[in-house]
């Protein structure tokens, strides 16, 4: 009876330290948890006693806590993206209102009708490249925002760059450029968005036009099921060029040769490539600066 008795105290007395254990465990994720709420810090809850659900309660509490701090980052990150967008755009915004200023006040004090013409003229640039601008940070946001959806379907890719690169004849002619243009017979088909697909194409161009010099080549290519269009065009000076970082938003390699553009046409390019199950890449080999987009080819039956 005496050993019983006795065996019973001992339990008793493992169970009181047991639960004062656990008692003092709980307070001390309770602290933790305050502490790691109210202070921005990298730190997680830690436990020495794992028994009785405390390290599954200290796993799903990191877990929310790691969630938290991804969600503050992703805030944190769009923040800083308004605050650049408003930060360029109102630096870009700048110089054309600046020179309409200027060229209404001549266009007022002038009697030459010739004059009146031109000053007119360089007006309605400046006006199209203010709009261009507006209309590139518009779709910038739009793609940027993760509700945003893209209508996809089957797209031909030889149809689409043939429509996009005649477009674009004028421009070269008036360059004196060109274009050395390699499209395949065969049509190759991809899930995409025509209009997607024509704004990057215009993009890329467009952005060869502004900075590139007298060649301008289009290749399109498919092998092993992927759509491979590559535009490279000769630059004057390829080191100014960081390769790295030529997708990023409102980023010139010439500031002072770009003052018209917004720096947000490649970066859009990038993100409709994305949304459209494909990328894009760029690099630079000798003197030329080339983009390349890929895309998953789809097989049409009857094409």
């Amino acid at each position: 009876m005496e050993i019983f008795a006795g065996i019973l105290t001992v339990l008793f007395l493992i169970q009181n330290v047991i639960f004062f254990k656990y008692q003092r465990q709980v307070k001390d994720i309770c602290r933790q948890l305050a502490f790691l709420i109210g202070n921005d810090t990298n730190m997680l809850i830690t436990t020495d006693m794992r028994a009785g659900g405390l390290g599954r309660l200290a796993e799903e509490l990191n877990e929310l806590l790691l969630m938290r701090r991804r969600e503050k980052g992703r805030y944190q990150e769009k923040e800083k993206m308004i605050s650049d967008i408003y930060t360029s755009l109102s630096h870009d915004i700048r110089t054309p209102l600046t020179s309409l200023d200027g060229y209404f006040q001549l266009l007022e004090t002038s009697n030459d009708p010739q004059e009146q013409e031109r000053y007119i003229s360089v007006i309605e640039e400046r006006i199209k490249s203010l709009k261009d601008m507006l209309e590139e940070l518009f779709l910038f946001t739009k793609l940027k925002n993760d509700s945003y959806h893209m209508e996809l379907s089957q797209c031909c890719m030889n149809q689409l760059l043939k429509d996009t690169v005649f477009s674009y004849y004028d421009e070269w002619e008036k360059k004196g450029i060109t274009p050395e243009i390699l499209i395949p017979h065969e049509r190759l088909y991809f899930i995409g968005n025509e209009q997607g697909v024509k704004r990057l194409l215009q993009n890329v161009i467009k952005n060869g036009l502004d900075h590139g010099q007298n060649r301008i080549q289009i290749r399109l290519v498919s092998s092993e099921g992927v759509i491979r269009l590559r535009i490279s065009n000769q630059v004057e000076h390829p080191e100014k060029i960081d390769v790295s970082r030529v997708f990023e938003r409102f980023y010139k390699s010439d500031a002072a040769r770009s003052r018209t553009s917004s720096g947000l046409g490649l970066s859009i390019a990038r993100e409709l490539a994305v949304k459209m199950g494909g990328g894009l890449n760029a690099g630079v080999t000798d003197s030329e600066f080339w983009v390349e987009g890929v895309f998953k080819e789809i097989d049409i039956p009857g094409h």
